[in-house]
């Protein structure tokens, strides 16, 4: 166990002030006014409510089904058939389509659908079928068919489709009432057939032939126009021979300004000048030129000290003699060569332009002759359109026609005959109920989820507690569901039997019994596993001991990095050193947020001290794995050492613990002592952060007691169970206490952090 430096105990309590943030200054928080019936707000209600919807409207449901049912009529039976019709009567159709089809009407049907539907139902051609189905059901009437509208005729909305339905309840008579319906339908369909549609059909065949022919022959003169002419698209060439015309007059620019350049360098070259300016570039000459040069200043030199007939200065005449030769031999070289390379440089460029200018000249005249080719060439595709456009006229007709004379032989045709109905089916009357009563019972659930929300006074969501509840939100800590839940490895907790041990004192005989009682819950704890209490779960899951805070989702461990950071950045001008965390009500994870906020401080390099200053509801030594024998109510009731009652945590040895040790029988008598002043005074000076889990606010003095000696109070706030009343007299009571609030903490929302 790690030690620490505490003062005496005994000291004097003023010596040991802590510093407080601003302790005296008013807490600026009020209750919201009003309720925000946002949408979202609506859509958010819906969701936690989906439970009462679905509940009520299923109950609302199966009452109307109920009702429904017991006062539904006798069951009917209803089937059909459908007939696809053309008209059948109108003679001078046949002849108006070969004369007029660009009007659009051969398409159209000439049948009056009403006034078919009227016929169909008229008594002369309704006598027959009735007659017939009377043999076998002598109740069949022409009132029961169609004056009781058992039997309906209508057309389907922009078809050419007639449908007859039939109900009665019982379906073989159905089956057999519509059976002879259809027959005698179409063979009435039948008995109306045209011919002279035939007639229409050899006129368009004698003229297709000389259509045929004259199209076939344009075809051929557009073809070898193209081919003669290479036409491809007049438009696209047009714009190419201008296009190559532009390009080919700026090369003849470009290579004129060449042919005058290379004809300048040639005079140039003919010069005195323009050889001598040849000459300086070439090195062969300008090598034997030095070397002449070189004799000369030698013969100069010994011309001075000695005879010409010298042998040394004959030698060196005799040198520069046989080099003058080879340097003018040289310079006639290169002159050549330059005056060679100009030259068919000159006329290279002269024949390129002779070229061009003959190119430009043959595109020139095609272009001219261009538009009279075009326009030929426009004149015979719009004669061969025009003809195209008869031919597929007389093809289209022709084809119009036998379609019609198929419709007219073949009469109306049964596309879906009348079947046997197996299921009775349900009156409009009866969906319609059916529907307002689903709608109802919606709008109902819908409704009770409302009035429930109404009468619910929880925060179901950290936005929320932020628009009611005036204060600094600082932390947002997110519902975690551990992955797996070790079973061998859960908490026995000590609040569910509760040991009522004295609190012992200086005696030796008192000290070694409670040796003894430590020794005995060790070895207790080897074989029994510890469950967390439900009042001060983690979230609504299962916390682990020995089990290092970084397996938790990372948005959990996020969450509380970001609550330690902004309890740090409340004070500008000094660090915060110790906190108080209390919540308003027993169960809102106040002591959960202690201590995992402790591991996180420690994490991130603190010396951290966890007190669990809770003697009612004891819950640090659960979460931490430590025995609860030994604790804060020792070090306050006896003269035992700091350094014996902190423990480390097994599973982060940096962190220091205090547990409560044994419940007392006055907690307040305890908290309120100069000694636990004292104590807390010397944590403050040893530790960088100490941080106090107390007890709920509503009922108790414990967190008054402790919270003005820290730098202020932090307030744990349990999504969808906080009261809202409740939450704000713990506020009103902090108010009149004048104590230094740094904030609120939700605690529990579930957040989807897939999206």
């Amino acid at each position: 166990m790690e030690n620490y430096s505490f003062n005496s105990s005994s000291s004097d309590s003023s010596s040991h002030s802590i510093p407080s943030l601003a302790q005296t200054q008013p807490i600026p928080f009020a209750e919201g006014q009003g309720d925000d019936w946002s949408f979202q707000y609506f859509l958010g209600v819906l969701r936690r409510r989906s439970l009462v919807i679905i509940g009520v409207t299923i109950t609302m449901m199966t009452t109307v089904v109920i009702n429904l049912t017991l006062n539904q009529k006798p069951p009917e039976y209803e089937s059909s058939f459908q007939l696809l019709v053309e008209p059948v009567t109108d003679d001078a159709k046949a002849i108006d389509v070969v004369k007029d089809k660009s009007s659009g009407n051969s398409g159209t049907s000439g049948l009056d659908y009403e006034s078919q539907i009227q016929v169909l139902k008229s008594p002369a051609l309704m006598g027959s079928i009735i007659r017939t189905l009377q043999i076998s059901y002598p109740d069949i009437s022409y009132d029961s068919l169609i004056n009781s509208n058992s039997l309906t005729i209508y057309q389907l909305e922009g078809t050419k489709i007639i449908e007859v339905r039939y109900r009665s309840n019982d379906p073989n008579k159905v089956k057999a009432v519509l059976d002879r319906i259809a027959k005698d339908y179409i063979d009435y369909s039948q008995a109306k057939r045209q011919t002279k549609l035939r007639q229409g059909i050899r006129f368009v065949n004698q003229k297709l032939p000389s259509i045929q022919n004259r199209v076939d022959q344009l075809q051929k003169e557009l073809q070898i126009f193209r081919q003669k002419y290479d036409f491809v698209d007049p438009e696209t060439q047009s714009e190419q021979i201008a296009g190559q015309i532009s390009t080919l007059t700026n090369q003849r620019q470009s290579i004129t300004q060449e042919l005058a350049q290379a004809r300048a360098n040639l005079a140039i070259l003919q010069g005195k000048n323009g050889r001598q300016a040849v000459l300086i570039n070439a090195p062969l000459y300008q090598q034997l030129l030095a070397q002449v040069q070189q004799l000369d200043v030698q013969i100069a030199t010994e011309s001075t000290r000695l005879q010409d007939n010298n042998p040394t200065l004959q030698a060196l005449k005799e040198k520069r003699e046989s080099l003058v030769p080879l340097v003018r031999q040289e310079a006639q070289r290169v002159l050549d060569a330059k005056l060679a390379e100009v030259a068919t440089q000159v006329q290279s460029l002269e024949v390129q332009s002779r070229e061009i200018a003959k190119t430009e000249q043959t595109l020139e005249q095609k272009r001219k002759q261009w538009p009279i080719l075009a326009r030929q060439y426009t004149e015979l595709q719009r004669t061969l359109q025009i003809a195209t456009e008869n031919l597929n006229l007389f093809l289209s007709t022709r084809e119009t026609l036998q379609i019609q004379v198929s419709q007219t032989e073949l009469g109306w045709q049964l596309i879906q005959p009348p079947i046997k109905p197996e299921q009775p089916v349900f009156s409009s009357d009866f969906k319609r109920n059916l529907i307002v009563g689903l709608v109802a019972s919606i709008l109902l659930g819908i409704g009770a989820a409302l009035l429930l929300e109404k009468l619910d006074s929880t925060y179901h969501s950290v936005q929320a507690l932020k628009d009611k509840v005036k204060l600094p939100l600082l932390g947002n800590i997110p519902f975690e569901q551990q992955v797996k839940n070790h079973q061998d490895r859960a908490y026995i907790h000590a609040h569910r039997n509760k040991s009522k041990l004295p609190l012992l004192g200086n005696n030796p005989f008192e000290r070694q019994i409670e040796t003894s009682q430590n020794r005995i819950f060790t070895q207790k704890s080897s074989i029994v596993a510890v469950q967390n209490p439900v009042s001060e779960g983690s979230y609504g899951s299962t916390v682990e001991p020995n089990q290092d805070y970084n397996h938790y989702s990372p948005n959990f461990l996020e969450a509380l990095r970001v609550l330690y950071t902004n309890i740090q950045l409340l004070s500008s001008d000094r660090q915060i050193h110790s906190i108080t965390i209390s919540s308003a009500t027993l169960g809102d994870g106040k002591s959960t947020v202690a201590f995992h906020l402790a591991q996180i401080a420690t994490a991130m390099g603190q010396r951290v001290l966890l007190v669990d200053a809770d003697f009612r509801q004891p819950v640090i030594h659960a979460l931490s794995d430590l025995n609860n024998l030994w604790g804060l109510s020792n070090l306050i009731s006896t003269n035992l050492p700091t350094q014996e009652v902190i423990r480390k945590l097994p599973s982060m040895n940096q962190l220091s613990v205090i547990t409560a040790g044994p419940t007392p029988p006055d907690p307040t008598k305890l908290l309120s002592s100069d000694k636990m002043k004292r104590l807390m005074a010397d944590f403050h000076n040893t530790f960088d952060l100490v941080i106090y889990d107390v007890p709920h606010l509503i009922g108790l003095a414990d967190a008054s007691l402790v919270a003005p000696h820290t730098d202020g109070l932090l307030m744990v706030v349990r999504m969808d169970k906080t009261n809202s009343s409740v939450l704000n007299q713990a506020l009103d009571n902090l108010k009149i206490s004048r104590l230094n609030v740094l904030g609120i903490v939700g605690n529990g929302e579930k957040i989807n952090f897939s999206s």
